[in-house]
């Protein structure tokens, strides 16, 4: 039996906001062709479930904070990853409350310790079910983190 219905979800991500409208446009005109060219009966529906801006650190102020981490934490410990492609409602709150936004992440695992000692096995992410980071010093990290941000920002 064929089914008179598919069900395709597309998760898109892109460091630029104009590259982002280009993938979905590309998306609809391609579902849109194959549409037309297996004749069928209607076009798709095509519907955007989710959307997120992109996650932007206000470059000055990231600067400071990394400055204050590393001082805190060891400057060797310390360091900037560059853009990523996670997608964070914290940027949404930024932009609603017209604050500039620094976003770090804090490592969780034992280097060369459990399973993620396999080089050739990438780091579980937050959302993995895999994900399991090593509670201390994990938890002294971020609470120091937190700690060196706020003496560094609030008076």
């Amino acid at each position: 039996m064929i089914p008179d219905e598919a069900v395709l979800k597309i998760d898109t991500r892109s460091f630029e906001t104009h590259v982002a409208g280009r993938l979905v446009e590309g998306i609809s005109r391609i579902a849109n062709a194959e549409s037309v060219a297996s004749r069928a009966p209607r076009p798709p529906e095509i519907t955007e479930l989710n959307s997120f801006p992109l996650t932007v650190n206000d470059a000055q102020r990231s600067s400071r904070t990394v400055a204050a981490l590393g001082a805190a934490l060891g400057a060797d410990k310390v360091f900037e990853i560059g853009p990523v492609s996670g997608s964070e409602d914290v940027g949404d709150l930024a932009t609603a409350i017209e604050v500039p936004l620094v976003y770090w992440f804090i490592g969780g695992f034992e280097v060369g310790g459990g399973d993620c000692a396999d080089a050739q096995q990438p780091l579980p992410s937050n959302h993995s079910p895999k994900f399991a980071p090593v509670i201390r010093p994990t938890l002294d990290t971020g609470v120091a983190a937190l700690v060196a941000a706020a003496v560094e920002w609030l008076d």
